[in-house]
């Protein structure tokens, strides 16, 4: 089976994030942990990247928010990873409130540096929930993004 760098985010994010446990802080340890679930080296580092930028990238929240009359337009490489539904999708969580302007421009960012040639909804989920997350003050809005998932997944209980 061929693990891609969202599995791997994936079985963090489910593993911590959901179980209350604080993740290992230190890269080695995190590292051999994965690889002990059966994780790739290649994807596991990618996996640590992603992470890191995550944790990196600052959202200006300073900055005034687009009116309601503004469109996002998205160049040719974001169009070309991704669709016109998700790129909708993206929309309709800004429109229902779960995403401000400036974290969608943040989970773009971090879809695309998932590096896949094409992005899809489910994808787009988790990577809303990690954002979400990962933002002190977003309780709220995971819980609106948890809920939305887990409700449209009907093999998942939770």
């Amino acid at each position: 089976m061929k693990e891609t760098v969202l599995d791997v985010l994936m079985y963090l994010f489910e593993s911590f994030a959901d179980g209350g446990e604080e993740p290992d802080h230190d890269r080695s340890d995190l590292r051999d942990d994965l690889e002990l679930a059966g994780f790739g080296a290649r994807e596991i580092e990618r996996a640590l990247d992603w992470l890191d930028g995550l944790n990196t990238t600052e959202i200006e929240t300073d900055l005034a928010a687009p009116r309601a009359t503004t469109i996002r337009l998205y160049d040719q490489l974001e169009q070309n990873r991704i669709d016109t539904q998700c790129r909708g999708y993206m929309l309709h969580l800004e429109q229902i409130g779960i995403l401000t302007p400036p974290q969608r421009e943040l989970v773009i960012d971090r879809l695309l540096a998932l590096g896949s040639d094409d992005t899809d909804i489910d994808q787009i989920k988790w990577v809303v929930m990690m954002v979400l997350f990962s933002q002190p003050g977003q309780e709220q809005a995971y819980a609106q993004m948890e809920d939305l998932v887990f409700a449209e997944d009907p093999d998942c209980l939770h």
